[in-house]
């Protein structure tokens, strides 16, 4: 794992287009399908809030957990100068605070923990994985649903195969190139990135390097990994819908239950 620095800074623009919503929306019908709408929420790879933002919008109180000091740095610039000030006195709050998904921790257990947008591929190793879920089953309360996203393995084939990726705007460009390892299912992406600096015309642009590391896991293994940690229900659903996945499947969710 790493903590993104310049990359944080040009973050939102890349992400504009992922669909944040179907996020929130999955996550919302596995609460009501619980039948156990939570009131504190624990988001690990938080960012710069795309998804904990929204949700102390409506009224959760966030628990908003990243390892990125400059990412978290944004999200609460974010959250101060705008989306905060709109809250009802009665309505929902944001706690920032950078610390590894492996080790996290809060003074009480929450009522579920989220981690979204493929945050769990970043851990490369296994027991990176299983020091995760370890930690997120004690953070749980009893009852408690963990909700995640994983890339499935063809995914990260895909992103293989169709490389190199190209983009040119009028404020940001780059160019992306990915390694993989078939033996290990894992990728390494590279990115030469070219952003703007300010908003005239003839603006220089800065150049930055990012390389990202991800891993897929076999869903088989995680379900395992899950239980060993101590969840006692594991579930399966495939690209942001309460149906199985498939051999098309892109994105698997899981759904866990302490």
């Amino acid at each position: 794992m790493r903590a993104y620095r310049q990359f944080a800074t040009v973050y939102d623009r890349l992400m504009e287009d992922m669909p944040y919503p179907d996020w929130l929306r999955f996550a919302r019908s596995c609460w009501e399908r619980s039948n156990d709408m939570p009131r504190t929420v624990a988001d690990l790879g938080c960012g710069t809030g795309s998804i904990s933002i929204p949700l102390a919008l409506s009224g959760f109180q966030v628990f908003a957990i990243d390892l990125s000091a400059d990412m978290l740095t944004i999200g609460r610039s974010k959250w101060d100068e705008g989306a905060g000030r709109s809250l009802r006195p009665d309505g929902g709050s944001i706690r920032w605070l950078q610390q590894d998904m492996r080790d996290w921790e809060l003074p009480e257990q929450v009522d579920s923990v989220i981690s979204f947008c493929d945050c769990i591929n970043y851990l490369t190793e296994g027991e990176d994985v299983e020091a995760a879920f370890r930690a997120t089953w004690n953070g749980l309360k009893p009852g408690g649903l963990f909700l995640f996203d994983v890339h499935a393995p063809r995914q990260l084939v895909r992103y293989a195969e169709e490389q190199p990726f190209v983009l040119d705007e009028r404020d940001i460009a780059y160019i992306w190139t990915s390694d993989y390892d078939a033996e290990r299912l894992e990728i390494e992406h590279h990115l030469t990135i070219f952003a703007r600096e300010g908003e005239q015309r003839d603006a220089s642009f800065r150049r930055f390097e990012e390389v990202h590391v991800q891993r897929a896991y076999d869903p088989a293994w995680i379900g395992v990994a899950l239980a060993k940690a101590g969840f006692s229900k594991v579930e399966q659903f495939a690209d942001f819908k309460l149906e199985a996945p498939g051999p098309q499947s892109e994105r698997i969710f899981f759904v866990a239950v302490k």
